[in-house]
């Protein structure tokens, strides 16, 4: 779990100076478009492990369409996390919904997935939906996210998961779960980016650049800065349907957080996007969590907390468009001021 961003007090700067590092290449540098052709037995070899158990299997993936290695970037990892619920059905007419986790400064992507429990408040929510965590700058103070960051990077990415999905070892240990359709692979659906702290460049990178239509993206504590992206990816989805609409939720304590956060309201406000906004949790509804384009929580829970603490991955999960196919009790009484429940942090 990282801790708070205290480089990112002067975010601008700081977010430049990790942008401008991932890029040093000039020229040079990479944009990847599509996975490179291998020999099948290679393909495979990119499992690296896998991790079984009741509520899903857990790959640890080495790609080449990684954030890093990157041009340009000292960082070497090319660890990508995918998690897949023992509840997830492959259905060709969703494609496959993917929720994207992008970890903060100080962090890694496997402390993040655990510290934050970002598997079990997937499997709670009951979204069919997998979760992919890759590795962005390992326990550094650097908000980069490399490859991810460059034309077509998120893309490249999500097409290299189905890819090694689609294997002969993944779809045995997957077994009902098997991500693709008969002897096709899947193709990417529904998109939902997720972060905690300094993982909103990242985020901020995808919208501009990933080639891949992102629908929803909830910031737990992280709108430290690129807040004009985030509008304007706002605004260019204001008053569609559910499932086209770009929806954002931002969780905020205090300091530059909450400070952005205010201003964002107030410019998509100006510019007719539905908005809502609690000064203390719970105040809105089930429904208000589902319906509005933008959404703005209040939170008293420390830094390190506010992923988790209260659920609020799940809530957002519970409330987005990805799509069910379990019957869950989150929406009775929608409409009434939402029960806050926590959950235990893992040991």
């Amino acid at each position: 779990m990282s801790s708070t961003p205290k480089n990112l007090e002067n975010p601008h700067l700081f977010a430049r100076r990790s942008f401008l590092g991932a890029l040093a290449g000039g020229a040079a540098a990479l944009v990847v478009t599509a996975v490179p052709r291998t020999a099948h037995a290679d393909v495979q070899s990119r499992i690296r492990s896998m991790d079984r158990g009741s509520k899903g299997v857990t790959f640890y993936l080495e790609l080449e369409s990684a954030p890093f290695p990157a041009p340009g970037a000292g960082y070497r990892d090319p660890t990508v996390i995918v998690y897949v619920p023992s509840h997830f059905r492959y259905n060709p007419h969703e494609r496959l919904p993917v929720v994207v986790h992008f970890h903060g400064i100080n962090s890694t992507a496997e402390g993040a997935m655990n510290g934050n429990q970002l598997r079990e408040q997937l499997f709670d929510s009951r979204q069919n939906a997998i979760l992919v965590v890759p590795q962005g700058p390992k326990n550094a103070e650097d908000t980069s996210f490399g490859k991810l960051q460059q034309e077509g990077g998120l893309s490249a990415m999500l097409h290299e998961i189905t890819v090694l999905l689609h294997t002969r070892e993944a779809r045995r240990a997957l077994g009902d779960a098997a991500v693709g359709h008969g002897s096709e692979r899947a193709h990417i659906g529904l998109v939902c980016l997720s972060t905690h702290s300094g993982g909103y460049h990242g985020v901020a990178g995808c919208l501009q650049h990933g080639g891949v239509e992102v629908t929803e993206v909830y910031l737990f504590d992280a709108l430290y800065s690129d807040t004009e992206v985030f509008r304007d990816w706002v605004i260019k989805g204001k008053g569609r349907s559910q499932r086209h609409r770009h929806k954002l939720v931002t969780y905020f304590g205090g300091g530059t957080t909450a400070t952005q956060s205010k201003l964002l309201r107030t410019q998509l406000e100006k510019a007719g996007v539905k908005c809502a906004s609690e000064h203390k949790e719970g105040e809105l509804s089930r429904g208000d969590l589902t319906r509005e384009e933008a959404i703005f929580v209040q939170t008293s829970l420390s830094h390190g907390q506010v992923t988790w603490e209260s659920n609020a991955l799940r809530d957002c999960l519970f409330a987005s468009a990805l799509p069910r196919h379990i019957r869950s009790s989150w929406f009775h009484d929608k409409d009434s001021s939402r029960p806050i429940d926590t959950r235990q942090e893992k040991k």
